[in-house]
């Protein structure tokens, strides 16, 4: 009897200890879980009452939604702020699949490269359950020490943005259009954050630093700056506090809703890399470095204002395209 004591307290603290590691691994998702979500609300406060209706039947085939209302809606939430809540989290389901079992990593690079198979570009729905890292950002390449400078692998962001708008505004069935809607709403997010779409090249790492991965900050704080620049909105993942948060962001510049050329993105995303990511105190080398209150105000200063072009874009497509 003592020794089934002892079984039983060693299967519940070992119990806890797992529930608490894969808590922890399941809520840092790039730009974190609130900035995608800040994304989404902010484009379904914008979208006409028929596309709601569309995206809210399209979300209906997510094999986790029953889970989001679940776990992460309160329980006394309107019927109306439920749909909205729920194209929130969905625009976090891409990077939740990072940590479910029930998905594998394929690829390369812990899976960050795709493999060199049909599979890596394949659009077949819920059915595919690879996790698809790579299609999470392009690294284009550049230097500061003339490195020679690597090709940009594919598939990647930019191909499947456009791979995934093209279903959204065709006669494919829904099963389909649900799993691309999903990711959509995320690389939609991806596409605007400046570590998704750059790899700075040097002496030291001649393949690039991943997207700021690379290069080490000192603690306390993220111990990245990919790390940093993904959090810079603040922690907290739960689609309230999101929804709360967008209440700060500045109005989109004049126009650039208006430039849903995905080229044209790409170029903003990378620019804002070099003439804000990679500045002083951003050196040469992997690091460690430390990163300055200036620093630190201009890159919420961006990342705010490159959540709402992304929101006020979003919602353009879809009430545009979106069939």
């Amino acid at each position: 009897e003592l020794m089934e004591e002892k079984m039983k307290k060693y299967f519940l603290f070992t119990s806890a200890a797992l529930a608490l590691i894969f808590f922890s691994s399941s809520t840092s998702y790039p730009w974190n879980g609130r900035g995608h979500m800040m994304v989404a609300a902010v484009a379904y406060n914008k979208l006409t009452p028929q596309t709601k209706n569309r995206v809210d039947a399209l979300l209906l085939l997510n094999p986790d939604r029953d889970k989001w209302i679940e776990e992460l809606i309160p329980e006394n939430t309107s019927a109306t702020k439920k749909k909205m809540m729920i194209f929130m989290i969905a625009a976090t389901w891409a990077d939740r699949i990072k940590s479910d079992t029930d998905y594998f990593t394929d690829g390369t690079h812990n899976g960050n490269r795709p493999p060199d198979d049909p599979s890596a570009s394949q659009n077949i729905g819920y059915d595919d359950l690879a996790r698809h890292k790579y299609w999470h950002f392009e690294d284009v390449p550049f230097s500061q020490d003339n490195t020679p400078l690597p090709t940009v692998p594919t598939p990647n962001l930019r191909t499947q943005i456009n791979t995934f708008r093209e279903v959204l505004s065709s006669d494919k069935p829904d099963p389909l259009k649900s799993y691309d809607l999903s990711w959509f709403l995320h690389l939609l997010g991806d596409a605007h954050q400046p570590l998704h779409c750059t790899t700075r090249v040097s002496l030291t790492l001649p393949g690039g630093d991943d997207g700021g991965n690379g290069v080490k900050l000192n603690s306390p704080g993220p111990a990245n700056l990919h790390s940093f620049w993904d959090g810079v909105l603040g922690s907290g993942n739960s689609p309230l506090t999101a929804l709360n948060a967008i209440s700060t962001l500045p109005s989109p510049p004049t126009g650039a809703a208006d430039d849903l050329d995905v080229s044209h993105w790409m170029d903003e995303c990378f620019k804002d890399a070099q003439q804000t990511v990679y500045k002083t105190p951003i050196g040469a080398g992997t690091g460690p470095l430390t990163l300055t209150p200036a620093y630190k105000t201009a890159a919420l200063k961006l990342a705010q204002k490159r959540i709402a072009v992304a929101g006020a874009r979003l919602a353009k497509i879809l009430n545009e395209e979106l069939r």
